[in-house]
C-alpha cells in the first residue's frame, strides 16, 4: 500500500463542466489509473447527500472524502465521519438568520433547505429540487433534527463580516462570491481530507496528488504531495500549484495523469 499513489479529483470544473459533461478521455484516463494499480478519490466540499450523480460512480472511484473533509468513504466503507453538534447546529441557523443569511444544512442523506427562502424561480433552489428530489428536507419541519456536517448559505454581502464574527469560534467561512458563503467546522477542509486517508490508509502524504480548479480547492493542493490545476481554474489556484494541465475539456486530467507516469 505504501507505493501507490493517491489521486484526489474535484469535482466542479475538474471533473465536468457546468453542464455535468465529463470527456471521454477522463473516463479512460481514470480507469487506466486504477488498472495501474494507484486509488482514485473524489475530494469534494459537497456533503454526501450531494454526491449521487451515476455518471460520477461510473468512473469508479476507491473513495470519496465529502463535505470538506467531514466524512470519508473507502471501497464503500466510512471509515471516518464528524457530525455537527446538534445543539450547536440551532443555535448556528438561529445566528446566521439573525444577519438575514439564507441557510442551507447539509448532511450525509438529507440536504435541507427552507422554499421560502428559496422559492421556485432561484436557480440554486430549482437546481437542489431537481437533483435532490426527496431527500431535500425542509429545515423547519426537521427543526433541530438535523443530521449535518456544514451548511451554506445565501448572504447579504453587507452582513457577511458581521456574521463571521459572530460564528468565528466553531466556523470558517469560504466566500465563494459576495452573496454564497460555505461554512465549515473549524479543524476541517479537503486538505484536512487527505491527510485524514494518509493516516487511515498507512500512506505518506507525499504519495498524493490533487487536481482541482477552484479557491475552495486550496488547502487540498496545499496538502498534497503533488498539487495540479485546471487549466481553467483560477490564477490563484494555478499560482499556488505544482503544475497546470490544460482545460477540463481539452483533456486535462489525461494530459496531467500522463505528465507525472500515472497513467
Amino acid at each position: 500500500m505504501k507505493d501507490r499513489k493517491i489521486v484526489f479529483f474535484d469535482i466542479d470544473g475538474t471533473l465536468w463542466d457546468i453542464n455535468n459533461y465529463i470527456p471521454e478521455s477522463t473516463k479512460e484516463a481514470i480507469k487506466k489509473l486504477r488498472d495501474n494499480g494507484h486509488l482514485a478519490f473524489i475530494n469534494t466540499g459537497r456533503s454526501r447527500s450531494f454526491v449521487r450523480n451515476p455518471k460520477l460512480f461510473a468512473l469508479g472511484f476507491d473513495g470519496i472524502v465529502s463535505g470538506c473533509g467531514t466524512r470519508v468513504e473507502y471501497e464503500g466503507d466510512v471509515i471516518f465521519y464528524y457530525r455537527l453538534d446538534p445543539k450547536l447546529a440551532e443555535k448556528t441557523v438561529r445566528t446566521v438568520r439573525d444577519y438575514d443569511f439564507r441557510p442551507i444544512l447539509e448532511g450525509v442523506n438529507h440536504l435541507y433547505m427552507d422554499y421560502k427562502d428559496f422559492p421556485e424561480g432561484d436557480l440554486y433552489g430549482d437546481k437542489l429540487r431537481e437533483e435532490m428530489g426527496e431527500d431535500l428536507w425542509t429545515i423547519e419541519d426537521h427543526w433541530a433534527d438535523w443530521e449535518i456536517s456544514k451548511m451554506s448559505c445565501a448572504t447579504p454581502p453587507e452582513q457577511v463580516e458581521n456574521c463571521y464574527e459572530a460564528v468565528k469560534e466553531d466556523f470558517d467561512f469560504m466566500i465563494h462570491s459576495p452573496t454564497v458563503v460555505e461554512m465549515v467546522p473549524k479543524g476541517f477542509d479537503k486538505g484536512v481530507g487527505i491527510k485524514k486517508v494518509c493516516e487511515l490508509l498507512d500512506v505518506p502524504i507525499e504519495n498524493t496528488f490533487a487536481i482541482g480548479d477552484s479557491t475552495n480547492d486550496l488547502e487540498m493542493l496545499e496538502a498534497a504531495g503533488t498539487s495540479i490545476a485546471m487549466g481553467n481554474g483560477f490564477d490563484v489556484v494555478k499560482e499556488a500549484s505544482d503544475y497546470v494541465t490544460t482545460e477540463l475539456e481539452n483533456d486535462g486530467i489525461k494530459n496531467a495523469l500522463e505528465h507525472f507516469g500515472l497513467i
